[in-house]
């Protein structure tokens, strides 16, 4: 990490394929409290899940690599991945409806 990188980082993913029905907000939020990482997932009107997740980057990177395989019932097709500073506005990582 250099000097001018910020501490905590937010990404925020949206994942596409068959990933509703299939407990990937559950598995998404499992993945993220066992690394620390505070945000939520939604499901999204277009079939897909929207993951916003704050931590350190080398646990983000950890998760968006959980993200990408997935629950063994989902097929992740497509994960789209935005980097921002942390913005340190959740206490914890939930599921949103």
């Amino acid at each position: 990490m250099s000097a001018t990188e910020p501490r905590n980082m937010r990404v925020t993913a949206v994942v596409r394929g068959r990933v509703q029905g299939v407990g990937y907000r559950f598995f998404a939020r499992r993945e993220a409290s066992a690394l620390g990482l505070r945000g939520y997932a939604r499901n999204r009107a277009d079939g897909g899940v929207e993951v916003i997740a704050e931590g350190t980057r080398r646990n983000l990177e950890t998760f968006l690599e959980s993200l990408r395989r997935g629950p063994s019932a989902a097929e992740v097709e497509t994960l789209d991945v935005t980097w921002r500073v942390a913005s340190e506005t959740f206490a914890n990582f939930g599921i949103r409806h």
